[in-house]
């Protein structure tokens, strides 16, 4: 594996998390704020969170 190819995946392994993260962060940001199950925050919060935890999978996935 070239280091450019490791770069590539430190760095999405490092940034998957970051973005899970965030989208618990809207979540949890809407959620006090008042808004609903539905609310566009809670929603946005729930595909950050997906797209996190599936980049992050997929990227220990493909190294094994």
């Amino acid at each position: 594996m070239s280091s450019t190819q490791r770069i590539g995946n430190s760095g999405t392994r490092i940034l998957a998390p970051v973005i899970a993260i965030l989208g618990v962060a809207i979540i949890v940001r809407t959620v006090a704020a008042g808004g609903g199950v539905l609310s566009i925050g809670v929603l946005l919060g729930v595909v950050f969170l997906a797209i996190g935890a599936g980049r992050l999978y997929l990227s220990t996935r493909a190294s094994s």
